[in-house]
């Protein structure tokens, strides 16, 4: 008899929910900033964290499995990159993605048949609101989401800072810089470099206050506009992260196009996202978020490098070509 085909991947996919939900409440409730203090006893941690005694062992025993906690002697503790990424205390925190997730994306993507069908969004838009208007018109909202495209960021922009050649450039400009992550990484790497966060005027208390907290106000500034009606920052580089990802065709063109009208000739335009791969085979997370815009946006997508570059040459730019960052993260970079 044929040996028959495995069915744990199927159901480690199918009911990949409960993880996923499992971690989210870990980070709503504070499991890793509360155990970033050191290793503690069931019990104990269930009290501080006020959970039912029915729920603790197998919450925390869970995120053992999960190889999000470790389990010694009875002592729980962080594994080394919850301790690193998960304490909220932390300048490294990345948790802001997973907040967002848990607040608004888990429920929307309950919907995701209705959008599969009926090609609409999922958000709050489907009560008649414009996504982005409703976002920007609410501050607690706000605050939420520009956590969480730090939280969605921070390495990424760690290996911008890292990778690309910031000696040959003296000025850039992020382009929808929400909280301003990626400013602080390169102008914390870079002691030569100005930069400019560039994004809706809504922002720019909270881009101060980040900027603020690392201590670099006299490198960095806010420069408020809407990238589709107001002209670009003049600098020698532009940067888009995840910010292309969130519109139609023509309008990627159109943002594409600006930047390159923008920029002084030898200048450079870095488009970064967690870019499908070119077969589009390999980078489920890449494909997974261009599915998450079909829930989000009335006509986002996302895309491989191949695309970009076209899109890229198209718009007028001479050199082009795409690079891993980190994770499914890569980007895409034009010269003119």
């Amino acid at each position: 008899m044929d040996k028959l085909p495995s069915i744990d991947h199927i159901l480690e996919v199918g009911l990949g929910f409960a993880a996923s939900k499992t971690l989210l409440s870990a980070v709503e409730l504070g499991v890793f900033s509360e155990l970033a203090q050191g290793a503690m006893e069931s019990d104990a941690l269930a009290a501080a964290l006020r959970l039912h005694p029915r729920s603790a062992r197998d919450f925390f025993d869970a995120l053992v499995a999960l190889k999000l906690l470790d389990r010694r002697d009875g002592m729980y503790s962080n594994s080394a990159a919850a301790n690193y990424y998960l304490d909220c205390n932390k300048p490294t925190y990345a948790g802001g993605i997973l907040e967002m997730a848990n607040q608004r994306l888990y429920g929307f993507w309950g919907s995701l048949t209705e959008a599969l069908q009926t090609g609409k969004p999922q958000n709050e838009a489907k009560g008649g609101e414009a996504f982005f208007e409703k976002l920007y018109g609410d501050p607690e909202r706000l605050e939420l989401f520009l956590g969480a495209m730090t939280g969605l960021s921070l390495v990424t922009a760690r290996a911008i800072a890292n990778k690309f050649p910031w000696d040959s450039y003296r000025t850039f400009a992020d382009v929808g810089c929400a909280q301003g992550a990626l400013p602080v990484q390169i102008a914390l790497h870079h002691g030569h470099v100005q930069g400019i966060g560039f994004d809706l005027p809504v922002v720019q208390p909270v881009f101060d206050r980040y900027v603020r907290s690392h201590t670099l106000e006299e490198r960095l500034r806010f420069q408020p506009g809407d990238f589709f009606k107001d002209p670009l920052p003049d600098v020698d580089v532009l940067v888009m992260g995840h910010i292309l990802h969130d519109w139609n065709l023509a309008e990627k063109k159109q943002l594409l196009r600006k930047a390159y009208e923008a920029l002084p000739v030898g200048g450079a335009l870095i488009i970064h996202e967690a870019l499908i791969d070119d077969e589009r085979r390999e980078n489920a997370l890449g494909l997974l978020m261009s599915l998450n815009m079909l829930i989000e946006t009335p006509g986002g997508f996302d895309f491989t490098g191949a695309d970009c570059q076209g899109w890229m040459r198209e718009a007028g730019f001479r050199e082009t070509r795409v690079e891993h960052l980190a994770g499914p993260d890569s980007m895409v970079v034009a010269i003119k």
